[in-house]
């Protein structure tokens, strides 16, 4: 028996059945957009309600609002926890549009200064430090809150040189017993180039109006007065770290110059030993010490959230999403700026 020969189809047949297959791929891709797109506004729409159920609005009009963490859910005292996370800098982006994270910072303390059910606050920090004066804003804005009402300060991770020198602002400091803390110094870094240039060839022309106008330039070996007058900056802005740290800690500043504050980072059991903390322990520890100095025996303990929206909804669906495959074999170096003063530990970089 033999087989039959394949149908044959004219070639005008064969273009439409072609560009029938190209329309039915084309409208499966736009309803699996669709679908896909579906999905995530359902899921966002269903995490917006869950997230404003545990929210409430704040007065003032703030971008902020509060979040329920523990508790007693209806009292009428709250404990307010306001956090310091991350790298201290005013190059972060932030919520309130002015001077980055310290702004929020300072948004935040205003708000639960001016709550008449806020008791006491409770800040949190996992900071290894950051920029000399974001860290300085931040203490005077701690300290400045603690004259209106107890302060206590949970250490997370780390806690560490500018994150140590908000923490002084408190009226008490709790640490974990592996809080990595202290690191009582200053830092600058600059990058060395000069041997490079000769090796490629290249020069560096500089025009300046005084000697020196181009300190730190990496194109050239620096001047015995260039690092004289680096060092004697670096020395005032460590001298400001010290004795804001002896006034607040009520310790001998020679004892410390000598010994503590020269950059060493200590556990939080060692901080203890010392005097750089008042006790260590948790953060249920320090909202129980908030409660202790408000003088009272419940409170809703609450934080301050950026409240979810549409528009953060839709800045995330229209982001690059693409999969990538990332292997860190070794630390990520920090990238400081040049010629910037920092209150940091380098250790964790």
């Amino acid at each position: 028996m033999t087989s039959l020969p394949p149908p044959y189809l004219p070639e005008e047949q064969l273009r439409q059945v072609h560009d029938d297959l190209r329309r039915n791929q084309s409208r499966r891709k736009w309803l699996w957009f669709f679908l896909a797109a579906s999905v995530a506004l359902n899921f966002g729409f269903f995490g917006f309600l869950r997230l404003r159920q545990k929210m409430e609005t704040v007065e003032g009009g703030s971008i902020f609002a509060e979040r329920y963490l523990s508790g007693e859910k209806d009292s009428h005292n709250k404990i307010a926890v306001i956090r310091l996370e991350g790298i201290i800098s005013a190059q972060v982006s932030s919520h309130v549009g002015y001077d980055g994270m310290v702004g929020d910072i300072r948004e935040q303390f205003r708000l639960a200064l001016e709550d008449d059910a806020v008791k006491a606050i409770v800040l949190r920090i996992d900071s290894p430090g950051g920029e000399v004066l974001a860290s300085d804003q931040i203490y005077r804005t701690v300290r400045g809150a603690r004259l209106r009402k107890k302060v206590v300060c949970s250490m997370g991770s780390v806690a560490a040189s500018g994150g140590y020198y908000a923490a002084v602002g408190a009226n008490h400091i709790i640490a974990d017993d592996l809080t990595i803390t202290g690191s009582i110094g200053v830092i600058m870094q600059t990058l060395n180039y000069k041997d490079l240039f000769g090796k490629i060839g290249l020069k560096s022309l500089v025009f300046k109006s005084g000697k020196f106008k181009d300190v730190l330039n990496g194109s050239r070996e620096p001047t015995q007065e260039e690092m004289d007058l680096v060092q004697n900056l670096i020395m005032e802005t460590y001298e400001q770290f010290l004795q804001v740290v002896a006034r607040e800690r009520m310790l001998d500043a020679q004892e410390l110059r000598d010994g503590l504050a020269d950059g060493r980072i200590l556990s939080g059991k060692q901080a203890l030993a010392v005097k750089l903390v008042d006790q260590t322990g948790t953060f249920e520890d320090a909202v129980r010490k908030a409660k202790e100095y408000a003088r009272i025996s419940d409170a809703r303990v609450s934080d301050y959230v950026v409240p979810f929206s549409l528009g953060s909804l839709l800045g995330i669906l229209t982001q690059n999403n693409a999969p990538r495959i990332e292997v860190d074999l070794a630390p990520q170096p920090l990238k400081l700026q040049q010629g910037k003063l920092y209150y940091l530990s380098l250790h964790l970089f």
